[in-house]
């Protein structure tokens, strides 16, 4: 007699998902072993975020994988790929038929499987019916979110994958599958296929935990209303650090963990009540504001968390920046030299008198760059940072991450102007180049640069006495852009600059009623610098 195999969904707050994934199969509510079905509570959560003791959270994840009692499965990074000679044969037989076919039926490719056991069996007739009837359920989800159905591109891979982790993985567990299903714990992303497998996993029945403590959900498509999962969300959101090999060995004190506690409280991303360095560890994105010339003067003095569309979420910060071209001068000269000087004594201004103020970098790193390209074509960060040529190993590591994010996105997507017969990937290059060597007070005012708060800024004052803007300052001052710094040039010839090498869509230009070719650059009295920083 075929038996039902009936997994219920666990109602599970936060405080009891882990001991319900501890608890035995027969000791948990709505357990029910009898001649016609088996019945169970099962413990599959998609566990996002983490807590605010990043050792708490590894020592969690490091305990359940090596609680001998439980015998926890690790999935995540230990997939047998391997695939046996007569089995991939068969799973191209069927793909064939499916292709020759113009794309079968769920009913029909399910039959073509069980025809070439692609199906694992089971030690009973009650457990193979049920991962027949699991593999309908999947191949519908597939087909009903894939425009094409069985002949979308991603089919005969996913479909390859599904069967060879079935056939290494499922035959393993049957023996003890109806007593008590497999513990499975992931962490980290997973790969379509991945996820796929995850998914039917937890409809086979077995107890599933997925950290992610960056809080992505690798399930999301799959169970958007929670019918089959429940997610927990962590207290915050933290790195998504290796699987821990070794327990930790350092132990929050209960000081520690309520003054962890208050802070995650207190200074949420959306909270705007942020502590000093707060995002040191987020991705900085520029979203470069179109501004009025008074505007330009207002936001300026403003940090950055003050500004519209500052945003912070999901390890990525947005950063309002400023790009601007001041052309000509005022009638009212004392004015305009206020509103300079207003800038030029900012604590993390950096001004600029004499071009070019960046040298061009020499040779040709194709190779370099070539080797840190990730799967998406574009230059991987932590292949940029662990690359032998990377100079800024002596940053705080999340700083290195901004840096080289910002750097592989100035680079795929150049805003710098390309000359006569340069391609794409020579301007890319080129892009590549300059970033690999910042002046020293770059770097320093990168490393003053606390996202939320004042904002770094670049001041160029530019005549037609004081050397030639270079390609290289352009790149450099992109490059700054890109990360989130104010960028303002002050032109009082009203000449052409930033013009011959940047789009002009990348930044503002406002005009002003006058041009000069004898404005001398004019410094704030000492005594009106000690002022405003007393005041």
């Amino acid at each position: 007699m075929v038996k039902t195999i009936r997994p219920i969904k666990a109602d599970a707050n936060e405080k009891d998902w882990l001991s319900l994934f501890k608890t035995p199969l027969s000791h948990r509510q709505s357990f029910l072993h009898s001649e016609d079905e088996h019945v169970f509570t099962q413990a599959a959560f998609r566990i996002l975020g983490t807590y605010p003791d990043e050792d708490e959270y590894q020592e969690v994840l490091y305990d359940l994988a090596h609680n001998e009692e439980l015998k926890v499965v690790r999935l995540s990074g230990t997939l047998d790929k391997s695939i046996q000679p007569d089995l991939f044969q068969a799973i191209q037989r069927v793909l064939m038929i499916n292709t020759e076919e113009n794309g079968l039926s769920v009913n029909r490719l399910v039959a073509f499987m069980e025809g070439e056991s692609l199906i694992p069996k089971a030690g009973n007739t009650s457990l193979s019916v049920h991962y027949r009837n699991n593999w309908k359920i999947l191949l519908e989800q597939f087909k009903a979110a894939h425009p094409g159905g069985f002949l979308h591109p991603d089919f005969r891979r996913i479909f390859t994958d599904l069967v060879k982790w079935g056939h290494n993985h499922l035959a393993a567990w049957n023996a003890e599958i109806t007593e008590q299903p497999p513990k499975i714990l992931w962490y980290g992303p997973a790969s379509k296929s991945e996820s796929y497998f995850l998914y039917y996993l937890i409809l086979a029945g077995a107890d599933v935990l997925i950290f992610h403590p960056e809080g992505e959900d690798v399930l999301g498509s799959f169970d958007e209303d929670e019918s089959l999962t429940t997610i927990i969300r962590l207290s915050s959101t933290g790195r998504l650090l290796p699987f821990p090999e070794q327990k930790p060995v350092r132990k929050g004190t209960v000081a520690f963990r309520a003054s962890r506690e208050i802070e995650q409280m207190l200074h949420t991303e959306d909270s705007l009540l942020y502590k000093p360095w707060q995002f040191r560890s987020y991705i900085p994105k520029s979203i470069t504001l179109k501004t009025t010339y008074d505007e330009l003067f207002i936001l300026v003095k403003e940090k950055a968390l003050i500004r519209p569309n500052f945003e912070a979420s999901s390890q990525t910060v947005q950063i309002p920046a400023l790009f601007t071209k001041v052309a000509g001068v005022s009638k009212n000269r004392k004015e305009y030299w206020a509103k300079i000087q207003q800038i030029t004594d900012h604590e993390l201004a950096w001004t600029i008198r004499s071009f070019p103020f960046t040298k061009a970098v020499p040779g040709n790193n194709h190779f370099h760059y070539q080797a840190a390209l990730g799967e998406n074509g574009q230059l991987d960060p932590e292949k940029m940072m662990t690359s032998n040529w990377w100079a800024y190993k002596e940053l705080p590591t999340g700083l290195q991450q901004g840096l080289a994010s910002a750097i592989s996105r100035y680079c795929a997507y150049p805003k710098l102007k390309a000359p006569q017969h340069e391609t794409d990937y020579q301007t890319q290059l080129y892009l590549f180049n300059q970033a690999l060597y910042l002046p020293p007070d770059i770097l320093r005012l990168v490393q003053k640069f606390d996202y939320a708060q004042d904002i770094p800024k670049i001041v160029l004052y530019n005549t037609e006495k004081n050397g030639p803007f270079s390609r290289s300052d352009a790149a450099l001052l992109l490059l700054m852009n890109e990360l989130g710094m104010d960028i303002i040039v002050f032109n009082p010839a009203g000449q052409n600059d930033l013009e011959h090498y940047i789009h002009e869509s990348s930044y503002d230009i406002h005009w002003l009623e006058e041009v000069s070719f004898e404005e001398e650059f004019k410094e704030s009295s000492l005594i009106k610098k000690m002022f405003k920083k007393w005041f």
